[in-house]
């Protein structure tokens, strides 16, 4: 990442030592939004309007994936030239919400499996003449591995 790196979509996570969805909790039905909800509860039982910012949990169980064989229409922007297929996991957090994201680079879809952990890191999504758009992605973590905060994964 270059100094100038910022996210490619702004106000979703956070990009510091210790990256975070940025989501939202209605604070009249306790309902957990990702992205940011505004305006009006999307829970169909509340009327609430007013949100407090939350950061969603860094780490997940991954609840399906796949592999982007087609390249995605705009405004997706393909860090390779010519298009080379990624993998998808829709991660289960702890707040209820099932998030989708590009996988880790280096990892594809034999790497993952329902019910594995993953955790959340950032990663360079492309480079414009202005420097380095970031995304978040799904890093699996394997039974025995050791994570970023020195503890091993128990699966």
């Amino acid at each position: 990442m270059t100094e100038t790196a910022t996210p490619a979509i702004e106000g979703w996570f956070t990009a510091g030592p210790e990256p975070a969805l940025l989501g939202s909790r209605c604070t009249t039905c306790g309902t957990v939004f990702f992205p940011k909800a505004g305006g009006f509860c999307r829970n169909p039982a509340c009327a609430g309007e007013e949100f407090e910012e939350i950061e969603l949990s860094r780490r997940g169980t991954i609840w399906s994936y796949t592999d982007a064989q087609y390249q995605p229409p705009a405004p997706y922007i393909s860090s390779t030239d010519p298009y080379e297929p990624f993998a998808l996991a829709a991660v289960e957090l702890p707040e209820g919400l099932v998030v989708l994201g590009q996988v880790a680079e280096g990892y594809g879809v034999a790497d993952l499996r329902v019910g594995a952990e993953a955790e959340l890191v950032i990663e360079t999504l492309y480079a414009d003449e202005t420097g380095d758009r970031l995304i978040w992605r799904w890093l699996p973590l394997m039974s025995g591995q050791v994570a970023e905060m020195g503890e091993e994964v128990d699966q």
